[in-house]
């Protein structure tokens, strides 16, 4: 396998592991949940040097995998108080987790390069060089991994769509039809913080936090239905990845930079074209409708 086409796979899982899950973020106003997921690891971080005394990888993801499901469940917990709206949890809780982590630093690390980026915050140009061997072949390992986080949510999908559905809709109808919208949630949000710890050490967090936001939100501008925009998130995702890399390439410029800019692009192609959302129907409708009420007040003005 090329390396470019090692690179682009890989992006391409993360685009679709992401792509799976964003669309119900965005439903559920938790776009940022990766962003803080992002910052709320450093605690477990800190722990596994402390435990272990050692920055090799598996060990950090499944320190840091610990702790951003700490951050999502108190989030959720914090949700769940109907006190505060889910985007002011997220603001309470990775704040108090990341400040745990710094004071670990300072307090027990000091001196010791324990930082985000020493650990987990990947670069994507680097997966060819991390492989593992399966059925006789040499795979990129973040391909091997994002693939099974990806099909561990599509499985979630699969099992749970019709109360995450519900939930991201109408949680106040869900409860009244007999499961718990709480038990889902959370369900989702481990989900969320499993598949961005994973993508974190291969593709970097920038990656993650755009590849699990921008398509979503774009594929919010151009349809109603749940199920297209998964489909159009993953879709968008991929694009971001094979043009991304390719101009990467043209211009000597980061990969991980130039899909989160494609991604953006079609971001606010769709927020200018989409046909029934995009600034310009909306502007047309808008005009229609002055016009229609500018004819009903000539018509009343000549009767009268």
């Amino acid at each position: 396998m090329s390396d470019d086409l090692a690179i682009v796979l890989t992006a391409g899982m993360v685009a679709t592991a992401c792509g799976l899950l964003g669309p119900l973020l965005v439903l559920r106003r938790a776009a940022l949940l990766s962003d803080a997921v992002s910052h709320a690891v450093l605690p477990g971080i800190v722990a596994v040097f402390l435990l272990v005394g050692s920055r090799a990888p598996l060990p950090v993801i499944a320190g840091a995998a610990v702790f951003a499901v700490i951050c999502v469940l108190l989030i959720d917990a914090l949700r769940a108080t109907g006190l505060v709206k889910v985007d002011a949890a997220i603001g309470l809780a990775f704040p108090a987790l990341f400040a745990l982590g710094v004071l670990g630093v300072t307090s027990f690390a000091k001196g010791v390069h324990l930082d985000l980026d020493a650990t987990i915050y990947g670069e994507i140009a680097f997966t060819p060089f991390r492989t593992v061997e399966l059925l006789g072949s040499e795979l990129p390992r973040a391909v091997v991994l994002l693939s099974l986080v990806s099909l561990g949510n599509l499985l979630l999908l699969v099992l749970l769509w019709k109360e995450l559905k519900l939930t991201s809709f109408d949680q106040g109808f869900a409860q009244t039809t007999g499961f718990s919208p709480g038990l889902v949630s959370r369900l989702l949000l481990i989900a969320v913080a499993v598949t961005a710890v994973t993508a974190f050490e291969s593709v970097g967090a920038i990656l993650v936090v755009t590849m699990l936001i921008v398509p979503a939100a774009t594929a919010y501008l151009l349809s109603d239905r749940l199920v297209l925009m998964v489909g159009l998130a993953v879709a968008i995702g991929w694009i971001a990845a094979v043009v991304g890399h390719s101009s990467a390439a043209a211009l000597d410029a980061s990969i991980a930079g130039a899909m989160g800019l494609v991604a953006s692009a079609c971001f606010v192609l769709a927020l200018a074209f989409a046909p029934r959302n995009g600034l310009i129907a909306v502007a047309m409708r808008s005009r229609r409708r002055r016009a229609r009420l500018a004819q009903a007040l000539a018509a009343g003005a000549e009767r009268g």
